[in-house]
């Protein structure tokens, strides 16, 4: 009876912070949707139209300082519901943006609400693997693929409807307040310290925080308390998650232009690309949280960046269309593991620790697209897509300075 208690408890968490992860990518996709039809009543230009997304990557990466303090302070929890629910308001706001200052000035702050989006639900979902000793990111992750497939259709069929822009944004919004409604009641609490043991711990310490105040002041004692420099581990942790994102954002920006280009497919089958990167993408969230308890974390990791790097090698050595495909399947398979991964590992060095991680995966997703690019235009484009190779062998490079501590790394160590 117990057990089924603690399977239903996870269960009903695991579907709430599912739909945290839903509404990221359901809002995010919204607004892509659209940007023909903002484009067109802003009168805006490639260059304009290229900054007004740029804002939107720039206050994401910029939202790290924010981020950890917000999360300091008012929990995984609570940070997770207001920023759905700003999302879902800056959607009307973009709607009614009167003219493009407006709208670069929305894009920023829609940035800032995904960052600390991003970082509360893979808070959340970290904390749902650690209390309950079950691997649950992966899938989680997969329903922010979910999301964007939804708001795909959405935006199809609101399309067809009417060409009202504000009435697209409008449902959406509400299917937003209902997604963040439903997850409301069960999204996990956060921790609250144990009031004896931090006292001990206080004790314990007291006359070294007597010293360490006398020598530096009441100041260098708060500085120390709200801010510490990254540690080494939390900085491989951004490597890998700089380069994979690199590798995930290049992937969908760059590979239909190489199956036209390079690969000389036809108009029918050059968008095929992107699409058998995303499939295989989602599949491997699904199955991957059994990887994760089979292997561990580090291991699919590892492994599945080097398989994302060689099959992409393949693709670029035999050329092609199939090996293009086999290449690029391989891609989204082996990459698709590395950031659900990586957050978990990042949660579990504290909230600081995860808001940096997630900022510099945001600067990678921001940054890489726009490198490869400036590569291919210096180059070719296959040495551009072979730097998103490079970039998704860096990825185990820097796992394998990172200590895991998954499920089959503890029973490992349990075992030694």
């Amino acid at each position: 009876m117990h057990k089924l208690l603690v399977r239903d408890e996870f269960r009903r968490a695991q579907l709430a912070i599912a739909a945290l992860f839903c509404v990221l990518g359901f809002q995010y996709a919204t607004w892509a949707a659209r940007l023909p039809a903002l484009k067109s009543r802003l009168d805006l230009s490639e260059a304009e139209l290229g900054l007004l997304l740029m804002a939107c990557g720039v206050g994401a990466a910029a939202s790290f300082p924010l981020v950890a303090a917000l999360s300091r302070r008012w929990g995984s929890r609570r940070l997770a519901l207001l920023s759905a629910l700003f999302l879902g308001v800056l959607l009307l706001a973009l709607a009614a943006a009167p003219n493009y200052p407006v709208a670069l000035a929305v894009m920023c702050a829609d940035g800032l609400g995904v960052g600390c989006l991003n970082v509360a639900m893979n808070a959340q979902g970290a904390a749902l693997e650690s209390r309950h000793g079950r691997t649950a990111m992966s899938q989680l992750h997969a329903t922010f693929s979910a999301g964007s497939l939804g708001a795909a259709l959405l935006a199809s069929g609101m399309s067809a409807l009417s060409p009202s822009m504000a009435l697209h944004f409008g449902v959406a919004t509400v299917l937003i307040l209902l997604l963040t409604l439903y997850a409301q009641p069960t999204l996990l609490p956060d921790e609250q310290p144990d009031a004896k043991a931090e006292a001990k711990t206080d004790s314990q310490t007291d006359e070294q925080s007597t010293e360490e105040s006398s020598a530096d002041g009441p100041q260098a004692d708060e500085r120390r308390r709200t801010w510490s420099i990254p540690s080494r581990v939390t900085l491989w942790m951004g490597g890998a998650m700089v380069f994979g994102t690199v590798a995930e954002g290049a992937m969908n920006d760059w590979s239909a232009l190489y199956m036209k280009e390079v690969a000389e497919a036809s108009a029918r089958l050059a968008p095929l690309g992107i699409a058998v990167v995303s499939v295989m993408m989602v599949l491997a969230r699904l199955f991957a949280d059994g990887w994760r308890t089979k292997w561990g974390d580090g291991r699919v990791v590892r492994v599945g960046s080097v398989l994302s790097a060689a099959g992409l090698a393949f693709a670029l050595l035999a050329g092609g269309v199939v090996p293009a495909l086999i290449g690029f399947a391989a891609m989204g398979l082996g990459i698709a593991a590395v950031t659900p991964c990586v957050y978990v590992a990042a949660a579990r060095q504290g909230p600081d620790a995860l808001a940096l991680v997630a900022a510099m995966g945001t600067t990678g997703l921001l940054a890489g697209p726009p490198v490869i690019g400036f590569i291919a235009a210096g180059t070719s484009l296959v040495w551009g897509m072979a730097a998103v190779a490079v970039s998704a062998c860096l990825v185990s490079v820097c796992a394998a300075r990172i200590r895991w501590t998954g499920a089959a790394e503890v029973e490992a160590e349990v075992k030694v």
